[in-house]
């Protein structure tokens, strides 16, 4: 096979990298974008528990990693207190959407037994 070709192949190849083309002709992302703090969520709670564990982070926080509540102290997505207990998670528990809300579904299921019944007592006392 004359070098020519193959040069021109591996151009063709390479461009085609850069351009974010695959060899079926299909278009592949440039640059991967971050999941939200929501998309996480619905990988790691089940569709059945998914719209209570929700709400319940909705209030909390706004679905913002480093909600602080600047009385008590809690902290992220589940509103940890004290927020070091998410460290039982992950050690990247003060950034990590994934490692908070492993938590904090961890938590709703070992003290009310599930996101449900967390959202039950949160729509009663405002709290959970």
């Amino acid at each position: 096979m004359p070098a020519i070709s193959v040069r021109m192949r591996t151009g063709v190849a390479l461009l085609a990298s850069v351009a974010g083309l695959t060899a079926m002709g299909a278009v592949a992302p440039a640059t991967a974008s971050a999941a939200t703090p929501q998309q996480i969520a619905a990988r790691i709670v089940p569709a059945n528990q998914l719209a209570s564990f929700s709400k319940i982070i909705s209030h909390e926080s706004s679905w913002r990693v480093t909600a602080t509540n600047p009385s008590s102290g809690a902290y992220g997505l589940g509103q940890a207190l004290p927020a070091s207990k998410m460290a039982s998670a992950g050690a990247d528990w003060r950034t990590s959407a994934t490692t908070q809300i492993k938590w904090a579904y961890n938590y709703m299921n070992s003290r009310y037994g599930s996101p449900n019944a967390a959202w039950a007592f949160w729509s009663a006392h405002h709290w959970y």
